[in-house]
Parts: structure tokens; sequence; C-alpha cells
């Protein structure tokens, strides 16, 4: 079974596989690249990657994924839509849907892919990646909110992959006991919270130096990578080193 239940059938050799997510992507380059033949327009690493594209993630090209021959289709329960995912299934394609809200849930859920759903053993970057976060934060405690888009201004709410990677790092979201995942929040609301960082990725909305830190003025702000701190795949590994120096 998936991270959703379902069960799926997968061949007892896998050869062909499509990802329609850009970290899951990442991984199986990084692990069985041969095997990879189909893929969003959104997954940009490897910078290399030399597949076929299926649109994007929510809104994937399903004949082209069908012409593709994938013995597995890789999906995740936030990023792409159950339409599809069921529109897949019902053309007899096995989709193996991840559904990871937290550090222990991404290794646990990219373990039992590559095992069940890409018939290939655990990578050892996964291993690394485990030990990197294994050391628990002893220090100081730091609040934060975490904008992932303006116009209007939204941010990262409750039950998030990203806020429990921050947790894992001393940095407490002001938002998180929000109902909503993605709350719009007015600014003057975010700014007037005086949070002691404004966390600043660059995706899915490119902040940057010259666009976003100029809106909370007299806040600390911290741009980061927004593969760093959203991906679950080999930037796991070097993710807690490069976070913990940039929050610090």
């Amino acid at each position: 079974m998936d991270d959703t239940g379902t069960t799926v059938k997968i061949p007892g050799e896998v050869r062909r596989i499509v990802s329609l997510v850009p970290s899951l992507t990442e991984s199986v380059a990084a692990t069985v690249p041969h095997a990879l033949v189909g893929a969003t327009k959104w997954c940009s690493h490897p910078a290399d990657l030399d597949v076929a594209r299926v649109r994007g993630t929510k809104n994937p090209d399903l004949g082209a994924i069908l012409r593709l021959r994938p013995d597995v289709v890789l999906a995740n329960a936030e990023e792409n839509r159950p339409s599809d995912i069921e529109a897949l299934r019902r053309s007899g394609v096995a989709v193996w849907v991840t559904r990871i809200a937290t550090l222990e849930e991404a290794f646990a859920s990219l373990e039992r892919m590559f095992t069940h759903a890409c018939r290939t053993d655990p990578p050892g970057w996964l291993a690394e990646a485990r030990a990197a976060w294994s050391t628990p934060w002893e220090g100081p405690r730091r609040t934060a909110i975490i904008p992932i888009w303006r116009r209007p201004w939204m941010v990262v709410g409750r039950d998030t992959f990203t806020g429990d990677v921050l947790r894992r790092l001393g940095v407490d979201n002001l938002y998180a006991g929000h109902p909503e995942r993605y709350p719009k929040i007015p600014l003057d609301e975010l700014a007037g919270r005086r949070p002691d960082l404004v966390v600043l990725p660059d995706e899915p909305y490119a902040f940057s130096a010259t666009d976003g830190p100029e809106a909370f003025p007299g806040l600390r702000c911290v741009l980061v990578s927004g593969r760093l701190l959203t991906w679950y795949g080999p930037s796991l590994a070097e993710a807690a080193g490069e976070l913990r120096r940039a929050l610090s």
C-alpha cells in the first residue's frame, strides 16, 4: 500500500518511472536514473535531467504519460490532483502516492517508495540524510513567519513539512496553529506579530534581497533555498547544515 493506504499493483521489475513531483524526480534521478523516463516541467533537479516532459504537477498531460508506458507513476497527495491520479489508475497505470508532512514521514515514505514502488534498495543518500537530522536542537528557540507568496500575502500554516523542518532547527512557526495550511494573512498582521525571523524561501514565490525584506522593516529577514526547506530527497542530506547556518 502507498502512503494513502491504497493498494498498488507494482510489477516485479520496474524499468520505466514517471514522476509528477520535483523532489521525487530528483530522488529517482539520484538513485535509479536509467529508469526515469518522464517528469513535469517543474522538475528542475538535476540540472541536466533529460527525460520527456509531461506538463505540470497540476495539469499533467495524461496522454503523454500513457505513451511513455510507465511501470509506475510517482505522485504526491498534496502536489497532484486526485482526479489525475484516478484517471491514470483507470487507464491501468500503477500510481504510487506519497503523503509527507514531517521529516520522519519523509524518511519512511522514501524508503518504502524505493523498496516497493521502484523495486530497488534504499539509496545511501537517504541514510546520510537521516544521520544529518539525527542531532536534536539544543539551543534557544525562536519564532518565525514563513511567507510563500505576496499579492496576496500567504504564509505556511498548520501541518506542513516546512514547519516541521524549521521546528527541528529551533524555529517555531507562529501560524502553526492556524486552521489553514497556507493562509492568506494581511501584511500589517504579519509584521505586527513581531517574529524573531521572517523566513523567505525562493519558491514558490521567488523572494530575493530586493523583493520581500523591504515589507518587514525592523525585522530580521532570512533568505533561504526553497529546495532545502520544502523538498524531500537528496537535498535533505545538506539541508540540515545549510539551514542551521542560515538561521543562526
